[in-house]
């Protein structure tokens, strides 16, 4: 279950972007830890941000809501797992689970659907994280 993206943005951002879902506490929890592991170069911005749809008109507003999305700066944009990969790699430390993603069919299918159920879960999650309101 790859959430394979064939998007493309005509105008990529000059730093790459992490598109999530800031009205879920879950979600935010995660944005900024993984905003901590990116070092500074990726950007981090809620899917609510409406400058989005004008800055990225390719990308229906309703397909944020599936998952999170690095938009790269070459214009390439990458969903679900893959996406939370390819941004963490861009700190050279966390760069093996994008090769391993790249490498074995089996953990990039795992990530995917371990990544979807969670995304359908977040309450559940949010709880046991604790960071439901």
């Amino acid at each position: 279950m790859r959430f394979k993206s064939n998007l493309r943005v005509a105008k990529p951002p000059s730093k790459p972007l992490m598109v999530y879902d800031g009205d879920c506490n879950f979600c935010k929890y995660w944005a900024a830890r993984w905003k901590r592991n990116c070092d500074g170069v990726v950007d981090f911005t809620p899917f609510q941000d409406r400058q989005l749809e004008i800055r990225f008109p390719e990308i229906p507003q309703g397909q944020f809501q599936k998952a999170v999305h690095f938009i790269d700066a070459d214009g390439a944009v990458y969903l679900g797992a893959e996406a939370v990969y390819r941004a963490l790699a861009r700190n050279r430390e966390r760069q093996w689970p994008l090769n391993f993603y790249r490498h074995s069919r089996f953990f990039a299918k795992s990530s995917e659907l371990i990544y979807h159920f969670v995304s359908r879960h977040r309450g559940f999650f949010s709880w046991i994280w604790g960071t439901h309101e």
